[in-house]
């Protein structure tokens, strides 16, 4: 069997940086298992699936696996998507919607900017496990908690600094750990850990900005943001809170065309 895979860097202008996804339009779903395997071969944060809606491939549905497990939400594998359809599968069209487990999301092209209407998470404050701040080398200021844990520094330098832990941090009961700061030339920045999900740092993280967005909005008094995460490679995001809902905004770049044959 020859399927069609793509792999595109999310969240930036220019190949090697942001966060690579990998993109494999199927006519129709395969055993979960293959999929998995298929993700755990491309060993990369994000394998996404998609599979077209109709006879007119107006919609499609979208699933995402990390190396490990199927994932509720994924934003720059959706952005990745979002990309493989304008660019190589359906090149007229101006917005797409994707069937998910986390509901309908859509991608628009504006520019060369794909902007992606996403949930908006609550963050309440809480005490973080007592294993966290030794996990991050550090204690942060504050603590909260959505979907996944998040924690608040005072400045970018700290966030950068930051050598987890994975072992230790892949304990905590939440997908992931969330580390924040304001930013230094942008609203605020981040970074993102998952080891328990096969994850260890994601390069950039756009379901993070769905608690990371409404956060700030909240601290800052405004509702469009200027974002950055400063993992190694890095990535860039704009932000706009409407509502119950987050419209994340960013870039990508094609790096390889290939074939996988299973």
């Amino acid at each position: 069997m020859r399927l069609p895979l793509y792999q595109i860097d999310a969240f930036t202008g220019a190949v090697f940086g942001g966060n690579p996804a990998a993109v494999c339009p199927l006519e129709g779903w395969l055993e979960d298992a293959l999929l998995q395997a298929i993700a755990a071969e491309n060993n990369l944060s994000e394998t996404a699936f998609l599979v077209p809606k109709g006879p007119q491939a107006e919609e499609y549905a979208l699933r995402w696996f990390t190396p490990l497990v199927e994932v509720d939400l994924c934003g720059h594998a959706t952005l990745a998507s979002a990309y493989v359809v304008f660019h190589f599968l359906e090149p007229e069209r101006e917005s797409v919607s994707f069937h998910t487990r986390s509901g309908p999301l859509r991608v628009t092209r504006e520019g060369d900017l794909l902007a992606m209407d996403f949930p908006a998470w609550e963050v309440s404050p809480c005490e973080a496990p007592a294993t966290l701040p030794t996990a991050l080398g550090g204690a942060p200021q504050e603590a909260f908690k959505s979907r996944d844990w998040l924690v608040v520094y005072e400045t970018e330098a700290e966030v950068r600094a930051i050598r987890p832990d994975m072992a230790q941090l892949a304990q905590p009961n939440a997908r992931g750990v969330i580390v924040t700061a304001p930013g230094e030339s942008c609203d605020f920045v981040s970074r993102f850990f998952a080891p328990s999900v096969g994850i260890p740092e994601d390069p950039v993280t756009g379901s993070a900005h769905c608690a990371l967005a409404p956060f700030w909005a909240a601290r800052l008094g405004k509702t469009r943001l200027e974002a950055r995460q400063v993992s190694a490679r890095g990535g860039e995001l704009l932000c706009e809170v409407r509502g119950d809902r987050v419209v994340i905004s960013g870039r990508a770049a094609r790096y390889l065309e290939g074939a996988i044959y299973v």
